[in-house]
């Protein structure tokens, strides 16, 4: 069983190394295409593979990843990030992931990615990506921006989890000229307007994202997850622009597309917090710990969305509505789940000394 991890670089010095040195005692071959790299980058790489091609860049991700995967020969393709490190603990499932892939044959194989940590390093956010794919099948990357590969055929599921740990390279507008770029040349498909606001909504530019978040949402067509968090992203733009009925009505409306989602309820939490409605808001976190956790359905979740951060702020609440006993009984469900963060630190020494 040959896998071969491939990867697309641009001036990524300060990284690269940490990446292929843990993926590396998985990888059989090792096939990078570099977009045109100014600094040390292809250095660094030719000290793992012979395998570093030039690619010249053409404002299309989805052509560099294609072009990468064309130059592979493993019977597993697998990808990375520059900016992805391998823990561990994943390198130790690679027997029992090489035994599944000679046994079962999937075509395609989904794990977890992890984006977001906390203080002790903890992942807080986290989703499952396509990360294991039978050469033979020919999967094809979509999207200039974001691109992706949509899952079909025989797909399994393995907790082999990578690590977006991110760097400190500016990436500025690029993604949002990129995406104005392909609109102007051709249609968005509902997945790429999902993205395309989102990069408007984080570059501030809320009245564009609205306009891009409505015309993706209301589209026939559209995965129910994307619509769901589109919905969160278009209650977030009215919010900036101090529209906060219409900020409450795009929360609600992504229930219209699924289970609530613990980071909605948050938000409408927090709508109802700041305007005094501590009743209401109470009732919106208390959701949120109930909500179930949909990562595995492909949802960008914050996981502290559904424990620490509603948590704390029922702590407040009901110590602003003089309910002791319920802000005491919160207050130990923080100990139990995070007695090192400092807020339960905080919360600890106030009780204290006021009680």
């Amino acid at each position: 069983m040959k896998l071969s991890l491939c990867m697309i670089v641009r001036d990524e010095e300060e990284v690269l190394q940490r990446c292929l040195l843990s993926a590396a005692p998985l990888a059989d071959e090792i096939v990078i295409a570099d977009t045109g790299s100014r600094d040390k980058t292809r250095e660094i790489a030719e000290k793992f593979t012979p395998n570093v091609f030039s690619f010249v860049w053409c404002d299309d991700f989805s052509a560099a990843r294609n072009f990468a995967f064309s130059k592979a020969t493993g019977d597993y393709l697998f990808w990375l990030d520059a900016d992805d490190v391998i823990p561990e603990q994943s390198l130790s499932l690679a027997p029992g992931l090489l035994k599944m892939l000679e046994t079962e044959s999937p075509d395609l194989v989904m794990c977890p990615y992890d984006t977001s940590f906390d203080a002790e390093g903890k992942p807080v956010c986290s989703f499952f990506r396509e990360r294991f794919l039978k050469r033979t099948e020919n999967f094809v990357w979509r999207g200039r921006v974001h691109e992706c590969i949509a899952p079909r055929g025989k797909i399994a599921r393995c907790d082999f989890r990578v690590r977006h740990l991110g760097s400190k390279k500016e990436r500025g507008m690029r993604n949002l000229l990129l995406y104005q770029k392909w609109k102007r040349e051709e249609p968005l498909s509902p997945r790429d307007l999902f993205y395309y606001g989102r990069e408007l909504y984080y570059n501030g530019l809320f009245t564009e994202a609205i306009a891009v978040l409505e015309e993706m949402i209301s589209a026939e067509e559209g995965w129910y997850v994307n619509k769901i968090e589109a919905c969160r992203t278009l209650g977030f733009c009215f919010a900036q622009k101090g529209e906060r009925k219409k900020a409450l009505q795009a929360y609600f409306r992504s229930f219209s597309f699924g289970e609530p989602r613990a980071s909605v309820c948050c938000e409408i939490a927090k709508l109802f917090r700041e305007e005094k409605r501590l009743g209401e808001a109470a009732f919106w976190f208390e959701s949120a710990l109930a909500c179930r956790d949909h990562s595995a359905e492909g949802d960008f979740e914050d996981a502290s969305c559904r424990g620490i951060v509603p948590l704390l702020e029922l702590v407040c609440i009901y110590y602003a509505k003089n309910d002791l006993k319920r802000a005491l009984f919160y207050h130990k469900k923080t100990e139990e789940l995070a007695p090192s963060h400092p807020s339960v630190i905080f919360n600890r020494r106030f009780f204290r000394g006021n009680l």
